[in-house]
């Protein structure tokens, strides 16, 4: 299956390449200066999405994919073309049907081949898609022949392994929706001989996911109005999980006025998690300390480092922004 290439482009904030400050960086400690300049700035790149999420770095080629979910349209950006669509539409490409809240793409990471990895919220599965053809094909689809509700983020491990989580939040009607087939919002590991197990069964709305550097810890995020946290997970050799526990609450930065809610994250080289939540990007360290918060002024769904390694994007509602750090994406 393949998306169409779109002819048009999405204008980005400015055509020469000046963009606008947005937000603000609060230091909660002077460990944050390890992490950013204070003299750094949020970079508004472009505007007029209905809901960014997902953005991945891709190296060969130097630009970004990001998603509109609710629009069902993935984007790429480079410093030297700006945004233009990538694929339309990037998720549910059957008959109209209003079955859907968001029936695009959303969570994405790149496997060892180069190829993109998705939750496709319309098509409730796990995807492939080749960047050159920009053809997609489905890996998984269905947990002991029921269908996902609707696949949401994926981290995948340097085995090959991808871990990711299922909450409803891309049927219409959410968990009433009439075509959920689980009775629970799951996490997943899918082995690379295919072997699909189920990790967790018990978190009200998993969302966001990530695995440490030394790939012995995978964090989850719940985006539970009612309780936002992050969950860690010790792993063992195998790559299955062998304890659980709360990672952080975030319900106290919810109820000080924080915007948004526990979604996307991306870690560093030296562990530090970069967390959306109330509030924006919130930057702990891997013992849970909050040591500042990336605010845009909007609810960040996602986030990833891109360009060097050091350029971290965020993916913040209608917006696409970026803020340069001082230290590496684990991805580099």
């Amino acid at each position: 299956m393949a998306g169409r290439p779109a002819e048009s482009s999405f204008a980005s904030v400015s055509s020469e390449m000046t963009y606008p400050s947005v937000g603000q960086i609060h230091r909660l400690s002077p460990k944050l200066d390890a992490v950013v300049a204070a003299d750094a700035e949020i970079q508004q790149l472009a505007e007029g999405f209905v809901w960014a999420e997902g953005p991945v770095w891709v190296r060969d080629g130097g630009y970004l994919v990001f998603s509109d979910v609710p629009g069902n349209v993935m984007y790429r950006w480079s410093e030297a073309d700006g945004v233009s669509e990538f694929l339309n539409p990037s998720g549910y490409d059957g008959p109209p049907t209003d079955a859907f809240a968001e029936p695009g793409q959303n969570g994405m990471a790149l496997d060892a081949a180069g190829d993109l990895l998705a939750c496709d919220h319309g098509n409730r599965a796990l995807a492939r898609i080749d960047l050159k053809t920009r053809r997609k094909t489905f890996l998984i689809d269905r947990y002991q022949g029921k269908r996902f509700n609707s696949p949401n983020d994926l981290a995948v491990a340097k085995t090959g392994a991808i871990y990711f989580t299922d909450p409803t939040y891309g049927l219409k009607g959410r968990n009433a929706s009439p075509l959920r087939e689980l009775d629970f919002n799951g996490v997943y590991r899918l082995a690379p001989d295919g072997t699909l197990d189920l990790l967790d069964a018990d978190l009200t709305f998993p969302n966001g996911i990530a695995l440490s550097p030394d790939q012995r810890r995978l964090y989850v995020s719940v985006s539970d109005p009612d309780g936002p946290k992050l969950m860690v997970y010790d792993l063992g050799p195998d790559g299955m999980p062998t304890a659980k526990a709360l990672f952080f609450d975030a319900m106290p930065l919810r109820e000080a006025g924080g915007l948004g809610l526990p979604d996307g994250m991306c870690l560093d080289t030296e562990g530090r998690l970069y967390a959306t939540g109330p509030g924006g990007v919130l930057v702990l360290t891997p013992d849970a300390e909050l040591i500042g918060v990336i605010e845009t002024g909007t609810a960040i769904a996602n986030c990833a480092f891109g360009e060097d390694g050091s350029t971290l994007f965020l993916a913040s509602n209608h917006t696409l922004a970026r803020v340069r750090l001082k230290t590496a994406g684990l991805v580099w």
